[in-house]
């Protein structure tokens, strides 16, 4: 199917011709947040699979988070718009892990790593991230490993 960027362009174009403004909205801020990370830095370049994945991954959350201040202060309205705006990007989101998931694969990264002590959280967190992969946030990682570094 090409690129995951060659697939939000295309995804944006059909939504523009179906009148989706959600969608549209949506992935026309997707697409600026990924052309904004390819110029950042000395040279433009094109992003990788993996590195719009990230940055999508970063726009979901800033939505999560968006949607819960807005609901705690309450505006329901914004927080819905910024939830439905989620699940447009969650769908170019690898599925994410469950919490019995995450323990397991942070428990198999601590032990091939030889992790014990809170001493070694550092580098215990950079082998449970990599196990992970970018399939679950990094709090929820950060919180397992805390809980099983005793």
């Amino acid at each position: 199917m090409g690129t995951l960027k060659d697939r939000l362009n295309e995804d944006l174009h059909t939504a523009m011709k179906a009148r989706d403004e959600l969608i549209t909205s949506t992935l026309r801020m997707a697409l600026s947040a990924v052309r904004t990370a390819e110029v950042a830095g000395d040279e433009a370049r094109e992003l990788s699979d993996d590195e719009v994945l990230a940055v999508l991954t970063k726009e979901a959350k800033k939505r999560r988070e968006a949607a819960a201040a807005f609901s705690g202060a309450g505006r329901a309205d914004q927080a819905a718009k910024e939830t439905a705006e989620g699940e447009v990007l969650d769908r170019y989101l690898p599925k994410q892990l469950t919490d019995a998931e995450i323990a397991e694969i942070v428990t198999q990264a601590l032990a091939s790593g030889g992790f014990s002590g809170k001493a070694q959280m550092g580098p215990a967190m950079k082998a449970a991230q990599a196990a992970v992969a970018g399939r679950a946030e990094g709090g929820r990682v950060a919180a397992e490993v805390r809980r099983q570094l005793v």
